[in-house]
């Protein structure tokens, strides 16, 4: 079986992080909206605006060193939208705050999971068929 290929891959940066010195809740979402418009682009090459994000779940924290990769994959293509699933896993490479000893070095943890609707358009920001309507003969 093949490697999965994540979408986006990254280190997260001391801006990032909350009061806790976890990473803020609010950029994971921010590069998971951004992941879910790089699977979109796979299914037509248009611009995509973010319509929802359901069944967000976070379900561990994300520590300043981890590597964190957001893996896509289409669940639906609609006349308009295109639903994608994200799930967000963490290389265990950071330390989490206080110094506490964490999991084991490059383990790997689902840490955020999501659902998220996209919706192509056209350049006056209206809705717009993804695949090409067939020509009536």
């Amino acid at each position: 079986m093949p490697e999965r290929v994540p979408a986006i891959r990254l280190v997260l940066l001391p801006k990032d992080t909350n009061a806790y010195g976890t990473i803020f809740g609010g950029v994971i979402l921010s590069h998971l909206d951004l992941a879910s418009a790089v699977e979109a682009r796979k299914a037509a090459p248009h611009r995509y605006v973010t319509r929802a994000m359901r069944e967000v779940e976070f379900h561990e924290p994300v520590f300043l060193g981890d590597i964190v990769s957001f893996y896509t994959e289409t669940v639906r293509v609609g006349r308009t939208s295109i639903t994608v699933r994200v799930s967000v896993e963490a290389e265990r490479w950071g330390v989490p705050p206080g110094g506490a000893r964490g999991p084991g070095r490059g383990e790997r943890v689902k840490v955020t999971e999501a659902e998220v609707v996209l919706v192509a358009v056209d350049d006056a920001w209206r809705p717009v068929p993804i695949r090409p309507e067939p020509i009536q003969a």
